[in-house]
């Protein structure tokens, strides 16, 4: 990149993560002319992530809200993530997080990865872009 790229999260595009959640798209595209991609997701109270993983490092850092994450198998070692809070969940290994309360869960995604690539434990598919393809 030769000039700075500014983004405006009102002009981005809105994909849905189901009935209860969308994400938006920051910084990243489907060529993978950046060496990350990130994004912004809004989370419903009562929304839980599907079991999934990632051949990369994601981070999740806390933009509002309460969350509740853990790694597969870990059911009963959950942390408590809250405003300010940052979490970075290893590449191969399976996780998930839910909205803890009745607020609205805001998280700025990092995948350290040019692009989105999901792997869901309950056999779910992604489409060519990496976001899940939902059943209406």
């Amino acid at each position: 990149m030769a000039e700075p790229k500014i983004v405006r999260l009102d002009e981005t595009e809105i994909v849905k993560f189901g009935p209860d959640a969308c994400y938006q798209p920051i910084l990243g595209d489907d060529e993978g002319s950046t060496p990350i991609r990130i994004g912004i997701q809004t989370s419903e109270p009562g929304y839980a992530a599907p079991m999934h993983s990632h051949p990369y490092l994601e981070v999740l850092h806390i933009l509002e809200g309460v969350a509740e994450a853990w790694l597969e198998g870990g059911e009963d070692r959950k942390v408590t993530l809250q405003k300010g809070d940052t979490i970075a969940l290893p590449p191969n290994v399976r996780h998930t997080f839910r909205v803890v309360g009745d607020r609205v869960l805001r998280t700025l995604g990092t995948h350290a990865s040019p692009h989105r690539i999901v792997e869901y434990k309950d056999g779910g598919r992604s489409d060519a872009r990496g976001y899940r393809v939902w059943s209406d």
